[in-house]
Order: structure tokens, then sequence, then C-alpha cells
């Protein structure tokens, strides 16, 4: 049985101190109380930047300019439900002061200490690679 491809774009922001953001899912959500990178899902239509945008507004109230936006790498993780395809990209800079819109808890985390924080089994991946970047 072909499971369907679930696209989801996500974000490693980094702030001045080469700190990550990570973003823990609510209660009442799928995967909740794991952190994971900030983003959400592609709408039929968008581009996976175009997708980014919109959530970092909606999630995080900051904007972000899609040149700001630096592919780094991706996960490919088959859900029981759905395979899911996540491009990850890097985001150094961003207008205004990120600030938890929707109730989430956010923690702004040292890429050496990324793997601390439990997340869902496709974004635990992507986190050596930051390691290696960040240090």
């Amino acid at each position: 049985m072909t499971k369907p491809i679930l696209l989801v774009a996500a974000a490693a922001l980094v702030d001045t101190d080469n700190r990550v953001l990570l973003s823990k899912r609510p209660e009442g959500k799928q995967l909740a109380g794991l952190w994971e990178f900030p983003g959400g899902k592609v709408d039929p239509g968008e581009t996976p930047e175009e997708a980014l945008i919109r959530e970092l507004d909606e999630e995080l109230g900051i904007e972000v300019c899609d040149t700001c936006l630096a592919p780094f790498t991706f996960a490919s993780h088959a859900y029981r439900e759905f395979h899911l395809l996540m491009p990850l990209f890097l985001c150094r800079n961003w207008e205004g002061d990120v600030i938890p819109r929707e109730g989430q808890e956010i923690a702004w985390v040292r890429a050496k200490r990324l793997a601390d924080y439990p997340m869902p089994p496709a974004d635990a991946p992507l986190v050596p690679w930051l390691r290696d970047l960040l240090g």
C-alpha cells in the first residue's frame, strides 16, 4: 500500500549567539511534547519557501524574506499514515521578535545540546548536520 507524501518545510533559525530555535509541540497535536524545528505543511500551489515564510509569521510573528532562507538538508521519514518529506532551511536574518503565537514553548539551544531535546523521528536525524555546522 502506497502512503501519501506530506511535504513540510522547516527552519533552523540561528541567532547571533549561534543558538537554534526549537518549538515544543503543544498538547492536543500529534507528537505533543516533542521539540521540533519550526515550520509547517506546504499548501497546494505553494513553494516550500512560501510555506515557511507564512508559517514563521503565523507561529512566531517574524518576517522572513526568501533570500534569507538557505536550503541546508532534508528529512525523509515514513510514519504510519504518510511519508514525510521535509526540507530544512537555515535562516539567520528575520524581522521582528520571536514570540510564540500558538501557545507553544520555545527554546534557544546550542547545537551541541540539541540532542538533549526529545524530537519527532523526522527531526532527530537533522541534529548532527547542525552540530557539524555550528559546533
